[in-house]
Order: structure tokens, then C-alpha cells, then sequence
């Protein structure tokens, strides 16, 4: 009897021995993974486009079409939300631009000033030089200065060429008048480009050139056109305003100058040779917008290559051009406009009579 008790406890043993080693370990339960609330966050800050506060500085009235272009350019920036624009026109010669340019400085304090130094040079040059956290941009003869002075010029030589060939073309007299305001660099390098087209449609012509030694004085300008047309001209090239209206009055052809002024004698005015100042400004405002201004010589800008020059259109009036000259003037433009052909730059004043 205990012999048996003893067997079934041994497999008693077993048994539980075996159920132990069957059993598997039974993991903790764990807890779900958390998940944070996301984070709310601000929407990102979108820097809007500086506006360029820009002034213009301008020594003749806004009408005289050389100040005209440059203000032109400058309007069509400030519709288009570029700039916040400003001006004072008029300004003369007598000591009020430096003045003016102080006040404007220290009160306005506008990014960019631009405008004409012509006769106001040194004036000019002493307040850029005050204030070289501003911008300075003007038409000037001379080179740019310091870091913050750059220049322009009315590079329009190359549409002055060809209004040139379309006048010796045109000219039945042979005697083709031009009137000029100062003899300096700009103006002759105009005026001796108009020559030079002129002698190459017409080796013979004569070409009669007057300075009223004024930038802005329409009625010396109509006299001295009177004057040339009374010794024979009938074709006027109008460096100066005031031209159109002595050539309008005689019923003879004109070339208009900086700005296409075909509106003002529509019958007469058969081209102009235009200068855009928009790709000057576009580049100016670019530059401070970016902080990379620096002083430079902006000529390039004015010029056919970059769009700053033109050939004005002919308002209907290529009916009246000879097939053949209108033919040389397109290709001759072409050939500019590609850059395979160069108008010579000549800034010796130019004779009465070439």
C-alpha cells in the first residue's frame, strides 16, 4: 500500500513538473503609445515688397522733353505700386538745386534721387557725397563717384542716325536744318549722328546746325528753325522743343527728339528719336529694393541693345518715305538692334554749316 501511495505521488510530480515547463511567459500589459495634441503654430510671416520712396530732382520745367522722359519713367513705376513718388521741377541753375536736395535729404529721406545735374554738377555731387545712405542717380556728362552716385545720359545717337537717313531721303533742297540747345558731349554726339545718316542717303546735302544755348526755350528754338528755313532748309531735325512748330507752320517735314512727338504736328513729323528711361529706373529701384546699390555709369540702359532707344513709329506717314529708303532705314535698324552694326559716337561740336 505505501508502495503505491509512494508511485502516485512521484506522478503527481511529474505531472505538475511538466505543466510548469509548458507554460509560457505571459507579457505585462503594456500601455497604448500616447499621442500629443498637435502644436498650433503661426502662420509664416510674408514679407511684402519694399516701395522704393524715390524724389526727383529736375532743373527745367517737367515739359522740356529731356526732364519729361526721366518723370515719365518714374509715373509709370509709381502706377505700378513700385515707388512712392515725389518731384520738384524747375529748379534752375542759380543755387537752389543743393538746397533743395538738403531739405529733401534730411526731411523726406527717400531711398533714391534721381534727376539732371547737367549745370548743377558740383552741387549735386557735394550732397551725394553728405548723405551716402542714399541713392543717387543723374543724368550727367561725368563719370560716377563715391558709392552711392551713378549716372545716365540720353544714349539716343543710334535712333538720331537713323531719323538722319529718312531726312538726307527726304530732303528735296538738299539743305537740312538742325537745332540744338548747348554744345556739349550729349547734344553733338546727337546732332553729329543725324549727320552722319544724313550724308549717307544724301553725300551732297547740306546740313545747318544752330545752338540757342538754352536747355529749355521753345521760342529761340522756333526762331532759329525760321532762321534755317529761310536759307533753304525743308527738313528740320528738332534737338530742342520749339522746332516742330516753325516746321508745322511751313508744311515741312520733322524729326522729333527723346520722346515720340509726332502729336505735336501729326502731318509733319515723320519719326523721333526716342529714349525710354524705363529700363534705367526698373534697374535703380531693383538695386535699392536689394541693398545692392552701388555707383555706376548707367549708359547701357539708354541705349537700343537694352531698349532704352528707339526709332518712333511713323504714324501712317511711311506712306510718304520712298519704298526703297524705308527698305535701308528697317535693315540699318536691325542690324542695330542685333548688334552687328555700331553708329559712331562723335562729341566734337559740330560745324554752322556740315
Amino acid at each position: 500500500m505505501k508502495k503505491k501511495l509512494t508511485i502516485f505521488v512521484a506522478v503527481l510530480m511529474v505531472l505538475a513538473l511538466s505543466l510548469g515547463a509548458c507554460q509560457k511567459a505571459v507579457p505585462a500589459p503594456t500601455e497604448a503609445p500616447k499621442t500629443e495634441a498637435p502644436v498650433a503654430t503661426e502662420a509664416p510671416v510674408v514679407e511684402m515688397p519694399k516701395v522704393v520712396k524715390v524724389f526727383g530732382a529736375f532743373a527745367t520745367a517737367i515739359e522740356e522733353p529731356w526732364d519729361g522722359v526721366i518723370h515719365h519713367a518714374l509715373k509709370e513705376a509709381e502706377a505700378n505700386g513700385q515707388i512712392e513718388y515725389s518731384y520738384t521741377d524747375d529748379i534752375g541753375y542759380a543755387g537752389d538745386m543743393e538746397r533743395i536736395l538738403r531739405e529733401v535729404a534730411e526731411q523726406q529721406k527717400p531711398d533714391l534721387i534721381i534727376g539732371d545735374a547737367f549745370g548743377n554738377e558740383e552741387a549735386v555731387r557735394r550732397v551725394a557725397s553728405d548723405y551716402p545712405e542714399i541713392a543717387f542717380a543723374f543724368g550727367s556728362g561725368f563719370g560716377p563717384s563715391g558709392d552711392n552716385f551713378s549716372v545716365f545720359d540720353n544714349w539716343i545717337h543710334e535712333p538720331a542716325y537713323l531719323c538722319g537717313l529718312l531726312a538726307g531721303g527726304l530732303s528735296k533742297t538738299g539743305i537740312i536744318g538742325v537745332v540744338g540747345g548747348v554744345p556739349v558731349p550729349e547734344v553733338n554726339r546727337i546732332t553729329n549722328a543725324f549727320i552722319q545718316g544724313v550724308k549717307e542717303t544724301n553725300p551732297e546735302a547740306k546740313v545747318l546746325v544752330s545752338f540757342i544755348n538754352s536747355w529749355f526755350d521753345p521760342a529761340a528754338a522756333k526762331e532759329a528753325a525760321i532762321a534755317q528755313i529761310g536759307a533753304g532748309a525743308d527738313v528740320l531735325f528738332a534737338e530742342r522743343f520749339g522746332v516742330i512748330e516753325a516746321a508745322a507752320e511751313k508744311g515741312l517735314f520733322a524729326f522729333g527728339n527723346m520722346s515720340d512727338q509726332n502729336e505735336l504736328a501729326p502731318d509733319f513729323v515723320v519719326s523721333s528719336a526716342v529714349w525710354n528711361m524705363t529700363p534705367t529706373v526698373q534697374y535703380l529701384i531693383e538695386q535699392v529694393k536689394g541693398g545692392t546699390y552701388t555707383s555706376q555709369d548707367l549708359k547701357d540702359f539708354s541705349m537700343v541693345g537694352k531698349g532704352g532707344a528707339s526709332l518712333a513709329p511713323f504714324h501712317g506717314l511711311e506712306s510718304k518715305i520712298p519704298a526703297d529708303l524705308l527698305a535701308l532705314v528697317k535693315t540699318k535698324e536691325e542690324a542695330i538692334k542685333a548688334g552687328l552694326f555700331r553708329v559712331d559716337i562723335d562729341e566734337a561740336q559740330p560745324g554752322a554749316v556740315n
